[in-house]
């Protein structure tokens, strides 16, 4: 039996406008995983935040479809809206002030799911922002010992308060995780550096470094030694990337709630992952496809 997965992060509307017109798709980083490990037959709860409104509904009902358990925060600014508009498939953001402001409450609900979870993942969430910081360290520092704590910090141009407040967040979060992920648009936007140069540097801070990098497929690193394996995807099968991070971190994470993360064949690992997120980008929106 799989370890249950608490997610914590971003759940919103994803506006997405083409040259056929508008769609309003459920979204955010922390909802796709909690979805993609519910599809992958691991269980899921997600700590996020929404409205009490209309978006807030389609939010909940699309969780319950997919029987991902919703411990949500409500805000009065109403549920995030992310405007995403596509060049080349590649979606350019832009953000509701909902989004900008984003906080979860850490109330005892969430913190009692997050206590007694076997694997917390966070994936979209505001570094730059001490109190926040201090609220997720705090909620996790309750869970048990043996618990595996993996991150995806998904930093946008448009939520960024302070980038290298946010890198210094991330950092010091390594003391509290095990496992970063980070895509190589991400670590360009924190770094200035494509991430094959910036993994090396943050094995300083996590015993677990997850490199995405496009076409150039996936790798981890783990100390010394070092794992990678090519994408799987043909460039004439791409329709919409969105949800191709997101689907890598939902496959390694289900990896790490079967066989802990000690435990775990690497380039196995990273070979579904590739051929998961092959699947999920070649159909339209940010839902993880299985080949």
């Amino acid at each position: 039996m799989p370890q249950h997965v608490v997610v914590i992060g971003d759940a919103l509307i994803d506006e997405l406008v083409d040259e056929t017109g508008t769609t309003h798709i459920v979204g955010g980083s922390a909802l796709n995983v909690a979805v993609g490990l519910s599809i992958l037959g691991v269980g899921a709860s997600l700590v996020a935040m929404i409205g009490d409104d209309v978006d807030g509904a389609l939010i909940r009902a699309h969780l319950a479809d997919h029987g991902v358990e919703l411990l949500p925060t409500i805000t009065p600014a109403g549920t995030g809206v992310a405007r995403s508009e596509r060049v080349d498939g590649e979606p350019h953001y832009s953000f509701s002030d909902s989004m900008v402001a984003r906080s979860l409450d850490f109330d005892e609900a969430q913190r009692a799911a997050i206590a007694d979870a076997g694997v917390v993942a966070v994936s979209g969430f505001p570094f730059d922002v001490a109190g926040q910081l201090a609220l997720l360290t705090e909620a996790i520092a309750a869970t048990a010992p043996g618990t595996t704590v993996a991150v995806d910090p998904n930093p946008r141009t448009g939520l960024l308060h302070d980038a290298d407040a946010f890198r210094d967040g991330l950092e010091a979060f390594g003391g509290t995780a095990q496992l970063l992920k980070l895509g190589d648009d991400d670590a360009r936007l924190l770094y200035d550096e494509p991430v094959a140069q910036v993994a090396p540097r943050l094995l300083r801070h996590y015993p677990y470094v997850l490199a995405t990098e496009g076409r150039d497929g996936a790798s981890v690193r783990i100390g010394d030694g070092r794992w990678r394996h090519p994408t799987l995807v043909t460039p004439d099968a791409v329709v919409d990337t969105m949800g191709a991070g997101d689907s890598v971190f939902a496959s390694v994470l289900a990896d790490v709630a079967r066989t802990g993360i000690g435990e775990i064949e690497w380039y196995d690992a990273l070979g579904r992952a590739m051929g998961i997120a092959a699947a999920t980008i070649a159909e339209p929106g940010a839902l993880l496809r299985v080949p």
